[in-house]
């Protein structure tokens, strides 16, 4: 049995949904069963879990807490090339504020209520009590990790958990139109006369997302130009209308994470499509 495995599976009897990462530190691959949306496009907003492959596809989604799919055949060669574990913080009622440098650290220790702490490579992760929607970059090099996402485990920390409090849960509040946006929000101008899209239906932007999940899913190489690519045709097509919310973006960036992308690619794909758009 692999130290990492031992690891998850320790982890999972505390009841943390856990996860392999491979080479980059990112989730696997979906498998055959799984690829180009076979199984029906999971995980999504209306089957937010994961399919029944026996495989840890949908990154996130595939966490777990049962111990025999961790130990399951359709995991064994994850297991074996994993080069880390992650967790599912969402999916034990947990937050994790990602801090990427010590400038965002020196932030947290000003402005946020003491918790549990975890050294990372560059900074620290602040674990709460409690579940919250996840975002990235809500402010320079702060992530919120926690429903639909993963989070590297790195060891339990130091210091005592302490309740989610308000102040994080603001992090994500929409700012108003004159502030700067969050690089993974969309925030534009309707059309003058009254506001309407042209093109606006429900059919057409569901049909849209999907079409740009299953583009970004189906790259099977240059996946950073793909993902660029596809931002720009989404934000092209409905970016200055009001149509794209934050589900759909989360949508296109749990698509482009599934392949490999960090946040931070994310981030700066999206960021560099609207600058393209001028936006």
């Amino acid at each position: 049995m692999s130290e990492h495995l031992r690891t998850a599976l320790s982890l999972a009897n505390y009841g943390l949904p856990v996860l392999p990462l491979r080479k980059g530190k990112v989730p696997f691959g979906n498998c055959s069963a799984c690829a180009k949306n076979a199984c029906g496009g999971r995980p999504n907003m209306k089957n937010p879990g994961p399919c029944t492959c026996p495989a840890p596809c949908h990154a996130w989604a595939a966490a777990t807490t049962d111990l025999a799919t961790l130990t399951g055949p359709g995991w064994a060669s994850a297991w074996t090339q994993a080069q880390a574990v992650a967790y599912h913080p969402g999916g034990a009622g947990l937050t994790v504020v990602d801090l990427d440098n010590a400038e965002a650290v020196t932030w947290a220790r000003r402005t946020l209520p003491a918790t549990r702490t975890v050294a990372t490579t560059r900074g620290e992760h602040w674990i709460y009590r409690g579940a919250m929607q996840s975002a990235n970059a809500v402010r320079d090099d702060v992530d919120i990790k926690s429903t639909m996402s993963y989070a590297r485990w790195l060891g339990s920390g130091a210091g005592t958990m302490t309740a989610l409090p308000d102040v994080v849960r603001a992090l994500i509040v929409k700012k108003p139109a004159t502030a700067r946006p969050a690089p993974h929000g969309v925030s534009v101008s309707v059309p003058v006369g009254g506001g309407e899209c042209r093109h606006r239906t429900p059919t057409y932007l569901a049909r849209g997302i999907a079409m740009a999940e299953q583009r970004i899913s189906e790259a099977s190489s240059a996946v950073h130009t793909t993902v660029y690519r596809t931002f720009l045709a989404v934000l092209s097509t409905h970016g200055r209308c009001g149509c794209l919310t934050d589900t759909h973006v989360a949508r296109l960036f749990t698509a482009a994470q599934a392949k490999g992308e960090t946040a931070r690619h994310c981030n700066d794909a999206w960021t560099n499509a609207r600058t393209a758009l001028g936006m």
